[in-house]
C-alpha cells in the first residue's frame, strides 16, 4: 500500500488581496475552493513596473476585479497560461481586453491521446476548448519582461499541455498543476498520462529549483527533497495496484476500494482515473494484461 505523503495544508488564501509570495512576485487567488482546487486557484503578479500575470484563473467576476486592483495602473504586458483547465485560462481572454497583455501558453487544449472507440472523456466539462494562445511557447524559450524573465519548462502528464515557468535567476519556478504542496496532482487518461506525468517529475528534481509557487495552495519550500517523496509516492501506488491485482482484484472499482479506502468519497472517481492512468503505464511496459486498450471498465490480469 502507498504511503500518504506528508503535505502541507496550511494556507491562507486573502481572498480579495495580493499576498507577497516573494520579491517582486504577489499571489492572488481566486475563491473557487473545491475538493479538486483547494482553497482556489492561485493566479501570480510577476514584476514592479511592467508585469506578466501568470493563471489569470476562472472566469469570474470578483476574481478580476481583485487583479485588476492588485494591479493598479501598472501596465500588464505578458498573461501566461500553464495549461487549459476551466480553473487556469478563461479569465485570460477578459484580462487581455482590459490591459492588452499578450497571452502566452503551450497551446489549446488537447488531450494526451486520442480517444478510443466508444470513449468519452470524463473530464471534458473542466477543458477549456476554446483558449487559443496569442504566442504559443516552445521549451526552454525565454521571454524577457520589464526587469524579469520567465523560462517555458513544459511538464506534460496533468494535461498534455501544461508548462511550468521558471522565473530567471531567483530558483522559483511557477508548478502549477503539476507539484502542490497540498495534494498530489490528477494525472486522468484521455487528458493526461502517467508516463508523461513522471517524465517531466525528472524533470523537474533535475532543475534543483529553491522554491515551488503551485497553482493551488502554499509554496513547496524543498522542493527536490518533496518531488523525490512524490516519485516515490506514485511508484508505490503502482505497486499497490499490480498487488491488488495479484491478489485478485480485476476491475478499478475493486481497486480503488482498497487502495483508496482512506480517501474522500468525492474524490473516488477521481481516484479511478488515476488508477486506469497507472495501468495504461503497466500495460505499456508488458507488466499488467488486458484485452485490447487500458479502459475504465476493463478487465485487468497479471502477466503469467
Amino acid at each position: 500500500m502507498a504511503t500518504a505523503l506528508k503535505f502541507d495544508t496550511d494556507f491562507d488564501p486573502s481572498y480579495g488581496e495580493g499576498v507577497i509570495v516573494a520579491r517582486d512576485v504577489l499571489r492572488v487567488t481566486a475563491e473557487n475552493p473545491s475538493p479538486f482546487t483547494f482553497y482556489g486557484t492561485n493566479s501570480y503578479i510577476v514584476g514592479r513596473e511592467t508585469l506578466a500575470v501568470i493563471d489569470p484563473g476562472p472566469d469570474d467576476d470578483a476574481h478580476l476585479k481583485t487583479l485588476l486592483e492588485v494591479i493598479a495602473d501598472r501596465p500588464v504586458s505578458h498573461i501566461f497560461v500553464s495549461h487549459t483547465h476551466r480553473d487556469h485560462s478563461p479569465l485570460a481572454a477578459r484580462l487581455k481586453q482590459h490591459t492588452g497583455a499578450i497571452i502566452l501558453a503551450e497551446g489549446p487544449h488537447r488531450p494526451a491521446r486520442p480517444l478510443r472507440t466508444g470513449e468519452i472523456n470524463p473530464l471534458d466539462a473542466s477543458a477549456d476548448t476554446a483558449f487559443n494562445p496569442d504566442i504559443a511557447l516552445a521549451d526552454d524559450m525565454v521571454v524577457d519582461g520589464d526587469g524579469w524573465a520567465i523560462r517555458t519548462v513544459l511538464t506534460p502528464g496533468h494535461t498534455a499541455n501544461h508548462a511550468a515557468f521558471a522565473l530567471e535567476g531567483t530558483g522559483i519556478l511557477f508548478s502549477a498543476d503539476h507539484v502542490m504542496a497540498w495534494a498530489t496532482s490528477i494525472v486522468a487518461p484521455p487528458d493526461g498520462a502517467m508516463a508523461d506525468y513522471m517524465a517531466s517529475l525528472d524533470r523537474l528534481i533535475e532543475r534543483d529549483d529553491r522554491l515551488l509557487l503551485p497553482g493551488h495552495g502554499g509554496p513547496v519550500t524543498a522542493p527536490r527533497s518533496f518531488m523525490r517523496e512524490l516519485k516515490t509516492h506514485r511508484r508505490m501506488r503502482e505497486q499497490a495496484i499490480l498487488e491488488r491485482i495479484t491478489s485478485g482484484d480485476r476491475t478499478i472499482k475493486e481497486m480503488v476500494a482498497a487502495i483508496y479506502h482512506d480517501t474522500d468519497p468525492r474524490l473516488h472517481g477521481a481516484a479511478g482515473l488515476s488508477v486506469l492512468a497507472h495501468l495504461e503505464d503497466l500495460v505499456a511496459r508488458g507488466l499488467v494484461s488486458t484485452d485490447g486498450d487500458p479502459a475504465i471498465d476493463g478487465i485487468f490480469s497479471p502477466i503469467a
